[in-house]
């Protein structure tokens, strides 16, 4: 008996997925592990499979999972797919799932394709979510460079505290003070707070900061 040829068990991985509605948990178990086989496949023609699944004749749901497993298995023929669908999908939603499946893709143009979405998708759902996660990886970079951080540090719940109130200024006064605290305070919590409440903002200035943060 010949064993199955890897682009046939994709093809039979395929049947348990195309037109799979997630949201609606009918057999959402094994068309999920299907979807999670598939993208952990190692044959090109997995790649052609997860393709016909961003089809927007495709469920929203499933476009969704898709553009997570094409960031976080799918290498350069995942991004490529992403920044389709980036500029293609009519849905906000799935748009939004993009920025996600970016931000866990490890391949470089990822960052610039996010900024991309944050300056410019129609959306402003998007451009949050897009903004959202680029604080996510600023703040990791940002917390990965600090050399002898203090984990431990006896004023990181005072400086935590004056952060809340920085949010709350007008951003006019908050943005600058926050950006300068992720960039100058040798706090590693607080450093990495100010990302977050700056990711929050949705303000240009902190796009500009993540940017520098991220491609520089």
């Amino acid at each position: 008996m010949s064993s199955v040829k890897p682009a046939e068990s994709v093809d039979l991985l395929e049947t348990f997925v195309h037109g799979t509605d997630f949201d609606s948990h009918d057999d959402e178990h094994s068309s999920k592990g299907a979807l999670t086989a598939i993208a952990l496949h190692a044959d090109p023609a997995a790649d052609r499979a997860l393709e016909s699944f961003t089809h927007s004749s495709e469920p929203e749901s499933l476009r969704k999972q898709t553009a997570f497993w094409l960031g976080a298995a799918r290498e350069k023929a995942g991004l490529a797919l992403l920044e389709k669908m980036a500029k293609s999908d009519p849905s906000s939603e799935v748009r939004a799932q993009v920025t996600f499946g970016l931000s866990v893709s490890h391949e470089q143009g990822a960052v610039e394709d996010m900024i991309r979405m944050a300056h410019d998708d129609q959306s402003t759902h998007v451009r949050g979510q897009a903004l959202f996660w680029l604080a996510h990886k600023a703040g990791q970079k940002a917390v990965g460079a600090i050399t002898g951080a203090i984990d431990n540090d006896p004023d990181t719940d005072v400086k935590k505290k004056s952060r809340f109130r920085l949010e709350q200024l007008p951003k006019d006064e908050g943005v600058p003070k926050l950006i300068e605290v992720a960039q100058t305070n040798h706090n590693r919590e607080v450093r990495k707070q100010a990302m977050f409440w700056l990711g929050q903002s949705h303000d240009p200035r902190a796009l500009a900061f993540f940017e520098k943060v991220l491609t520089q």
